[in-house]
């Protein structure tokens, strides 16, 4: 359970973040061009707020909704400022807006006086348009408006970025470096992956980790070539649907953690047998141990019987015998991979922080741009999630790093789904103001409102749908 709430709050906690960025966007170019907005709310508010200010009347509300009788009512209210509104004195436009809490945490809304958006606010459309309204104003300043969210949140994710190259710099194992060579997941190993195996190219370009999309360039690639045994380069055929099977399994590889001690435990089989910390267990009778994940399963088939270690001791092979416990342990503390192999290190200075930041900002909007064409197949629409997935991507402890990491990745996400041509999102308001510009003519707002509404509904079925696989996948 506190798994569960740890990864939910850091899920609220982003999207919160991502929303109140993407609306400001839209709210940001309304104000520059003099566009009244209404309201400016993070999460949906159907029939109540948790809370409400109002600004022309100097007020914030707690549990706020309208009776039978449309008579606003609250739980609580603290009058902060004067009211405006009943002294006659001029409200300046920044003050007509009212901004709110809603209680439905599934996205938000910034409503743009005269625009056709998910209020669907058909009374005041059907009003004499004002001067101050989004319908009066030219064409390019309506598109500006309507990509202002998508901008904002890429900018969000590049400042992200920023902030964590200067803060934490870059650092991380080279593929080269690492002799042991890398876990696959049975997906990898099914394509031709075999463990071990150290990756050099994919489709003959050079990959390394300082690549921060090296792990998706591999897994798009048609052919991956990895140096086997140390000696051998093979080439190993990617399959058409492999990023479908690796992200079922939830990664692609990790690096092997060669078994070196780092300390023993007294009165523990590995001290009886001669451990020593710096010792590194190459073979457990004539089981070969290359890596960890060999040495747990060669142990346990020797638990509580005498076997052979082949151990290297300052560059020279040892032999020492022991006897694993009843749970096949032999009783020492590993070394961290950070201790073993060599590990590079770029610090970034704030003017130097920048470029970096932009350049990862692109790199992963290219990669899910990318990615996007897997989503229209079959098997994507089968591997779309919901909150669940989301979730599930976040760490199990609080890391502020992961967290930021990850929210500057679903800022970027969210971008490219918003300006998907899809009616109801920001990207079908651009296809229709796009035509709009191309051919001068205006759409009927009638037809407007119809795929709204039509768009509404296929965001409401896909949202179902994608719970309904995180749902499905758990059960």
């Amino acid at each position: 359970m506190e798994i569960f709430l740890i990864k939910a709050a850091q899920l609220l906690l982003a999207l919160a973040l991502l929303v109140l960025v993407h609306e400001f966007g839209h709210y940001f170019f309304a104000r520059i061009f003099g566009i009244r907005v209404e309201k400016f709310y993070l999460f949906f508010n159907p029939y109540f707020s948790i809370l409400r200010y109002n600004p022309a009347r100097g007020r914030i509300e707690f549990g706020t909704w309208t009776d039978k009788q449309e008579r606003e009512r609250s739980l609580a209210c603290w009058q902060i400022g004067r009211d405006r509104e009943a002294d006659g004195k001029p409200v300046a436009e920044w003050r007509r807006t009212i901004y709110g809490i809603g209680w439905v945490p599934l996205g938000g809304y910034c409503k743009i006086a005269g625009m056709i958006d998910e209020s669907m606010d058909r009374e005041q459309m059907a009003k004499d348009p004002e001067p101050w309204e989004f319908r009066t104003r030219p064409a390019w300043q309506r598109l500006l408006v309507m990509v202002g969210g998508v901008v904002f949140n890429f900018l969000m994710a590049v400042a992200i970025y920023i902030g964590l190259v200067y803060s934490y710099g870059d650092k991380g194992i080279r593929f080269r470096d690492a002799y042991a060579g890398l876990d696959f997941v049975p997906a990898a190993i099914d394509a031709g992956f075999r463990p071990g195996d150290i990756p050099l190219m994919a489709d003959g370009q050079e990959i390394e980790t300082t690549d921060p999309d090296a792990a998706l360039k591999m897994a798009q690639a048609k052919v991956v070539s990895v140096l086997r045994g140390g000696k051998d380069t093979v080439d190993v055929a990617i399959p058409e649907q492999f990023m479908f099977d690796i992200n079922d399994q939830k990664g692609f590889f990790a690096f092997r953690l060669p078994v070196v001690v780092s300390a023993v435990v007294k009165g523990q089989p590995a001290a009886e047998a001669g451990l020593e910390p710096g010792d590194r267990i190459t073979a457990v009778g004539d089981s070969l141990t290359p890596s960890y994940s060999e040495l747990t399963s060669a142990l346990k088939a020797y638990a509580e019987k005498p076997v052979e270690l082949t151990v290297v001791r300052d560059g020279n092979e040892v032999r020492l015998s022991a006897t694993p416990s009843a749970d096949g342990t032999l009783g020492f503390n590993l070394t961290q991979l950070t201790d073993i192999y060599p590990v590079y290190s770029v610090e970034y200075s704030f003017l130097e922080s920048f470029p970096k930041g932009w350049d990862l900002g692109m790199t992963t909007l290219s990669n899910y741009a990318g990615s996007m064409k897997h989503v229209f197949s079959k098997r994507g629409v089968q591997s779309l999630g919901g909150f669940g997935t989301l979730g599930s991507l976040f760490p199990e402890r609080w890391n502020w790093y992961s967290f930021w990491y990850l929210t500057a990745f679903l800022s970027v996400a969210l971008a490219v789904m918003n300006i998907l041509p899809i009616p109801a999102l920001d990207g079908g308001h651009v296809l229709f103001l796009l035509y709009e510009m191309v051919t001068r003519r205006k759409l009927s707002e009638k037809f407007m409102e119809y795929v709204q509404f039509a768009g509404m509904m296929f965001l409401l079925l896909l949202m179902l749908y994608v719970n309904f696989n995180d749902v499905f996948r758990l059960l």
